[in-house]
Formats: C-alpha cells, structure tokens, sequence
C-alpha cells in the first residue's frame, strides 16, 4: 500500500494569479514551445454579440491574432480551415464546444485578477457559472452535452516539492454537481490512495455519461487514470501520461509524454490503445504541452505557441499513428475543438 503524505500547505509568492500560471502551465497542460510567426493576418469577420455557432461542421477555438479578435470564441468551417473565421462576443481563456454548448474560462476581473467558469446553451444563453479558485487550466464538455469538466490553478497553495496546485470540477450543465475530482477515491493496484498532495486535472469524457479519463499526480509520479462519476472512482492506468483525450470511437487515449532527462526533458505526444495496451510516441518536432483534441479518428490537433510572441498559438495537426510529424493547420488559434 502507498502510504499517505502529510500535507503542508504554504503561502507561495511563486504560484500567485497570472504569474503562477505561467510558471505551473507547463505542469498543467499550456505550452512553452514555439514556431515562426506567420506573415500576414488570418481573414476575419465582424464579431457577433454573443456565441452563435454557424451550421455545418466547425472547429472552435480562442483566437489569438492581435486587435480586436484577441481572446474572442472563433470558429472555422472543419472542411476548410482556411476560410474567414467567424469570431463571437464572447472572450475566454480557454474553451470548449458542442452543437449545444460552450464552456469558457474567462477573465472576470483585473483588478484584483479573477477568473470565472461559466456554461452556456447552443444559442448563446447563459447556464450556469462558478468562481475560479485561480487562473484556467482546461476545460471539456462530454459528447452528448450533458456534462462539463474544468480545471483550475489554486491560487496561494502549494505543497513541499510542487509549486502548484489545481482543482478540477465536473458538473451536469442542467443537473447534478459532482464536485473536485479530489475528493473522489483514488485507486493504485486496486488500493485506496490517500495524499495531501494529489492533484487530477485534464478531463476527456467517453461517450456513455459516466466514464472519464484524467490526470493524476502526487509524489513525483503522474498516472492516466480513468474515472466512475456515479462510483465517485478514480483507477490508476498507467504512470508517465498527461492531459488525456478520448479519441472519439473511445479505443484510444492521446496525452502528453516527457521525453528525455529531467534537465533535458520535452514534451511530446503519445497514443495508447486501450484494448492492446500498446503505445505509440508521436515523432513531433516542438515541445507539445498541450492537451490535444482529435480531428477524426486518425489525426491529432493540438496547439505550439508562436516564437518571439506573448499568447499567440497556432494549431498543427499530426497522424495519430505515429507515421509522420506536425504540419501547420490553423495559424493563431489556442483551444481548439471540433464540432460535428
């Protein structure tokens, strides 16, 4: 049995609103990378007062091109991610979509910072919102639009040896709050795993309304885990994944991987076959810390930051089958998911 580890909380200047973003994102699923900066601006409509998808298939994400459309909801036709992107009222940092509904991450202040989550319908109409304990980390909606997922920095906590803590809330978008995932039970070779230190964070939903998979981490070891939501369980996979996403026929998990020395490490991508539990590493040639999205059952999307810039992203995609490297698909987006 794993034994439990006494907890101690501290006070951090170091993981403290923006700043404690920026240093534990890497930890957390954001992306310290980069490539070159395109040459010329992405074509753009004006934005509409709220969050009013376009018919057709589409991809959603946060537009981060400079001017006006800077942090806005965008979308682009699936078809032809080259198109005039279509961008919304609505500003988050990070976001999440189905035909029925947006999740999104915002800022809701700056003055002190705060941070907000709230859930919105198919046409723009607000469900539901909650505080955020500290700045976003990630977000997911479920494939039937029923439940969402989010995760959060904790601002001014810490622990001995991790400068960062995060809580991850699931949550019907009409009905029950299932509450932190940390309070779940944890399970590591089919024993209860108690420790002050765990964090879970980066949820992807299955399809039938119960079962996730997310991350979790304590002691220096990190676990996919795949969770019960009406069981309240979380069960130990495998160690050495991060940030996972269910590719949508529900056979495979993408995550992120660190590859390398601990003063040599980057971050790549991994493909795990939930039924032959085989693994594939993605041969990718930027530092991937992102947690990815499937663009079918075959490719990866996934975002690098531009090089020389401040929040600026742009989104490559990446056979999952590990036979070739990225290839640039949208520039300046961040965030992304598909809608069908």
């Amino acid at each position: 049995m794993i034994a439990a580890r006494a907890r101690r909380r501290t006070r951090s200047s170091v993981v403290v609103g923006m700043a404690g973003a920026v240093l534990a994102a890497g930890t957390a699923c954001s992306a310290p990378g980069g490539e070159g900066a395109p040459a010329a601006p992405v074509p753009t409509t004006t934005a509409s007062a709220g969050w009013t998808l376009p018919a057709g298939e589409r991809i959603v994400f946060r537009s981060t091109e400079k001017g006006e459309g800077f942090g806005k909801v965008a979308s682009v036709p699936l078809a032809s991610p080259e198109d005039e992107r279509t961008l919304s009222g609505i500003s988050c940092e990070r976001v999440h979509a189905t035909r029925e509904a947006l999740s999104c991450m915002s800022l809701n202040s700056t003055n002190p910072v705060g941070y907000r989550e709230t859930l919105y319908d198919g046409s723009g109409g607000e469900l539901r919102f909650w505080p955020l304990p500290g700045a976003p980390s990630r977000t997911r909606l479920s494939p039937d639009s029923k439940l969402a997922a989010w995760t959060a920095f904790v601002d001014g906590e810490s622990y001995s040896g991790v400068e960062f803590s995060t809580q991850t809330i699931v949550t019907e978008l009409r009905g029950t709050y299932h509450g932190p995932l940390e309070a779940f039970t944890f399970l590591v070779d089919a024993r209860p795993y108690s420790a002050a230190d765990l964090n879970v964070w980066g949820v992807t939903f299955a399809g039938d309304g119960n079962t996730f998979y997310a991350t979790a981490a304590s002691a220096g070891r990190t676990w996919l885990v795949r969770g019960n939501l009406r069981g309240r369980t979380i069960v130990a996979v495998r160690e050495g994944a991060e940030c996972p996403s269910l590719s949508p026929d529900g056979k495979r998990v993408a995550y992120k991987k660190k590859q390398g020395t601990a003063d040599a490490a980057r971050w790549t991508l991994a493909v795990y076959d939930l039924a032959s539990k085989a693994e594939t590493v993605l041969p990718l040639k930027g530092d991937v810390d992102d947690q990815t999205e499937w663009l079918n059952d075959h490719t990866l999307l996934f975002g690098l930051p531009v090089a020389g810039t401040e929040g600026d992203y742009n989104l490559y995609t990446a056979p999952a089958d590990g036979s070739a490297a990225e290839k640039l698909f949208i520039e300046h987006a961040w965030s992304p998911s598909v809608v069908r």
